[in-house]
């Protein structure tokens, strides 16, 4: 029985072999799109789930006074205190949130790596990656240990034993303790550890927020109890200890001030659901739920769009098989028999929609995990349960309609041909269509918005210009010395032809500054961001002043007590007249807290990305603190013989400045650019998405108008006796699918506003939803409609009259 159905099933492949390609492409297409947002959900999914402590590790967040700033650093003494007062805690571990790059010397071999990182000695009882080599416990108990990942003991050692052999990193002695295997997907992946992360002069500083916090609490612990405890060490320690030095009631100083409010991230949904900041919460990035989603629910919608595609085919299709279905019946086929066969037939082309999907998505995956910046790949027990999961569903879904619709059809109604004239399921295939019409209306107009923003973010005024202006690492392990070097080298390289102006700043364009102090002035909290400047820096970037000056070197004061902020943090302190205000800051020293005299006012520019608005900033000149962060060398260069001032510029920085390191630089725009790459990413999502719901769309619509006229072939070659032009025929033929357009479109236009809309919210600076992407959309699918419809309409309207109302 089932090699007749087979048969069958080939003979109807033959005999209809352009449908059949297309509800083949069709699932295909929707199928893929499943399967790449599945290998995407289940990698962000895995971060950490092979970690046997993630349950009961958590990562310490700080909300920093009433700014509601979150900061995923927190300070020595803090972390010391909560260890030893609070029970539940069995174990903490300082350790960066973010990865060294650094030079790592074995013998006369040099490598620059850019995942390392320094921790406490106890990292491994946090992230426990296997040992292949060497000690297996108190690793980094020992001031000069490091472990090494498995990769890099390759890499720097061949085939030698790395245990005891001593390698140099700034400049100190380390020896290898251990070789450790990195299992991914990890939070943190590092190259090599380090420990004596902990600087002396930090054991006091409660204020210092410099250092990654993760606590590990004892199992069966309640977290809201070791989090209550928590804030209860920053209130006795901080809030009631500054409160008093301010002179001030708790009350009063909190209401100023605000209270810092800890936040606990378990590890095991660190990567995708923890607390969001300025940064990132771990050194291997924080996951894009939002991204997640869309792209899980737009692939969820393709598929839909392609069952719906294929069950509105195989239903008009049936009208074919009328007479086969009435014979089965005649000989004795029950209801059931009928339905099995049709569902076995949908299983073979599920199956070679899965074999071509699976095909489509192994040829792709480059490109996709080039997108994404991931190294995804199809194995695992998990995405092969998943596989066929989708086999079934797929079955079940596109296969029961059609199976049911054929198996009732009327015995006696069919064998005598009548059922072409019959309008049963009709109705059901153009409310298919119109749904098709409705997710096309919606893609289109999502790719549109979101162009549109994108476009809007890329165009926008920054307040700053970073035409030919590039910024250039500057690591010099020398602290003490790293401004005098830092001058030296800015006369120097002001004297290579092509470079014309040098300065710094403590940041980063698109990253935000090095640094934040909150004070407060007036009765109001503020926490601006710390820009440590070098003179010229502003006229460099060509950020303007509003109000007063700019800091010059003319003026002495402006290396002591005088300092910038920006128009936001006026508007934040409800400032009238700026000038000449005297601030108490938040540096202090023996002698208290240091005053500033406001002297100028900057236009508001944006340091980070659109996503969020422009933050309160002060600016002082890097003489003024005994301390400066710059990290970079911002010098403005011409375009003619760029590359000529580049080669010079390297050949002066690998000599000069730090010859372990290659030169390396990069253009201010383009690395600003980075803060919208996630919208890119959407902004092209969208675009491919678009392409193929058109594609599906258009296969769909191709199909049912074709099958929709040749049902009516009789009747245009009656319409064409009785006198009917070519025109009229074609007004005829095409106006219904015209207004299934515009119903499919007012039915995707209702959530593509709600969704968008909600999407547009995570942008402090946005475009306006307007009316121009629904009218582009909608003449985008009127004109596809009309091309698909009247070009097949024209063909049919060409036919042999005498051929037609001969045959009955």
């Amino acid at each position: 029985m089932i090699f007749n159905w087979f048969k069958i099933f080939i003979y109807h492949l033959r005999q209809n072999k352009l449908f059949s390609l297309l509800n083949v492409l069709g699932l295909s297409i929707g199928i893929a799109g499943v399967i790449f947002a599945i290998l995407y959900w289940n990698n962000e999914h895995a971060y950490d789930q092979w970690n046997p402590e993630k349950e009961n590790v958590y990562q310490v967040m700080n909300g920093i006074g009433s700014t509601g700033d979150v900061w995923s650093t927190s300070s020595i003494p803090f972390g010391q205190t909560c260890k030893a007062t609070i029970p539940e805690i069995e174990q903490i571990c300082f350790m960066n949130d973010w990865y060294a790059e650094g030079v790592i010397k074995y013998q006369n071999k040099k490598i620059i790596d850019k995942k390392i990182t320094k921790t406490d000695s106890n990292f491994f009882d946090f992230y426990p990656f296997p040992i292949i080599k060497g000690a297996k416990k108190d690793i980094l108990k020992e001031k000069n240990s490091v472990a090494i990942s498995e990769d890099q003991a390759k890499l720097l050692f061949n085939d030698e034993d790395p245990i005891g052999k001593t390698i140099t990193y700034d400049d100190d002695a380390y020896i290898v303790k251990s070789v450790y295997r990195i299992i991914k997907p990890s939070s943190v992946e590092p190259n090599y550890v380090f420990g004596n992360i902990i600087r002396e002069n930090d054991l006091n500083q409660w204020g210092n927020f410099s250092y990654g916090l993760m606590i590990k609490t004892k199992r069966g612990v309640d977290v809201n109890t070791v989090l209550k405890k928590m804030h209860h060490v920053n209130y006795v320690n901080r809030t009631l200890k500054d409160a008093k030095e301010s002179g001030k009631s708790v009350a009063d100083y909190i209401k100023e001030n605000g209270e810092i409010k800890i936040i606990l991230d378990q590890l095991k949904t660190l990567h995708l659901h923890g607390t969001k900041t300025s940064g990132s919460a771990s050194p291997e990035g924080s996951g894009n739920l939002q991204l997640l989603y869309i792209m899980g629910g737009l692939s969820i919608l393709i598929l839909v769009l392609s069952l719906v595609n294929y069950i509105n085919l195989a239903t008009a299709s049936a009208i074919k098989r009328a007479k086969e279905v009435g014979v089965r019946k005649v000989v004795g086929a029950s209801k059931k028999q009928i339905i099995t066969q049709f569902i076995f037939e949908t299983a073979i082309i599920v199956t070679l929609s899965i074999l071509f999907a699976l095909a489509i998505v192994e040829l792709s995956l480059p490109y996709y995990n080039t997108f994404l910046r991931k190294t995804l790949t199809m194995n695992g027990g998990e995405f092969y349960l998943q596989l066929l999961l989708i086999f079934g569903l797929v079955i079940i879904l596109a296969g029961i309609f059609p199976a049911i619709y054929i198996s009732n059809f009327e015995t006696l109604k069919v064998l005598k041909g009548n059922f072409s004239r019959s309008k049963s399921g009709i109705w059901i295939r153009n409310s298919m269509l119109i749904f098709q019409f409705g997710i096309a209306a919606f893609f289109i107009i999502g790719a549109l918005i979101v162009n549109s923003q994108v476009d809007f973010m890329m165009n926008k005024d920054l307040g700053f210009k970073g035409d030919q202006v590039i910024r250039i690492p500057f690591i010099y392990k020398d602290y003490d010395k790293k401004g005098q070097k830092y001058e030296t080298t800015k006369q120097e390289i002001l004297k290579i032809a092509g470079v014309q102006e040098v300065s710094t700043f403590a940041g980063t364009f698109g990253y935000s500054t090095n640094s934040s102090s909150g004070f407060t002035h007036n009765g109001v909290f503020v926490q601006p961001r710390n820009v440590e400047m070098d003179f010229g820096f502003l006229e460099m970037m060509k950020i303007k002043i509003v109000q007063g000056r700019n800091l010059s070197p003319k003026f002495a004061s402006d290396t002591i007590d005088n300092w910038l902020v920006n128009e936001t943090l006026v508007k934040d302190l409800g400032l009238k007249n700026p000038i000449n205000t005297v601030i108490n800051s938040g540096w202090g020293n023996e002698k208290g807290n240091l005053k500033f005299k406001i002297v100028g006012v900057v236009k508001d520019f944006h340091i980070t990305g659109l996503q969020n608005k422009v933050p309160p900033m002060v600016f002082i000149n890097t003489k003024t603190l005994k301390w400066n962060n710059f990290q970079n060398v911002y010098a403005k260069v011409s375009p003619n013989n760029l590359s000529e001032t580049l080669a010079k510029l390297k050949t002066y920085w690998e000599t000069n400045v730090n010859p372990d390191y290659p030169f390396d630089y990069e253009f201010v725009n383009k690395g600003f650019a980075k803060t919208y790459e996630e919208q890119v990413k959407q902004k092209n999502l969208f675009f491919i998405l678009n392409l193929v719901v058109i594609i599906i769309a258009v296969f769909g619509l191709f199909a049912l108008a074709s099958f929709s006229m040749e049902r009516r072939l009789k009747e245009i070659a009656i319409r064409k006796t009785l006198g009917a032009e070519t025109d009229v025929l074609l007004k005829e033929l095409s106006k219904q699918y015209v207004l299934f357009c515009l119903m499919g479109f007012i039915i995707g236009i209702i959530p593509a506003y709600i969704l968008l809309r909600k999407w547009l919210e995570n942008f402090a600076f946005r475009i306006d939803v307007s009316p121009f992407p629904f009218s582009i959309a909608l003449v985008l699918l009127l004109v596809l409609t009309l091309l698909i419809v009247l070009a097949k309409a024209y063909q049919v309207t060409k036919i042999d009259i005498l051929k037609y109302l001969k045959y009955e």
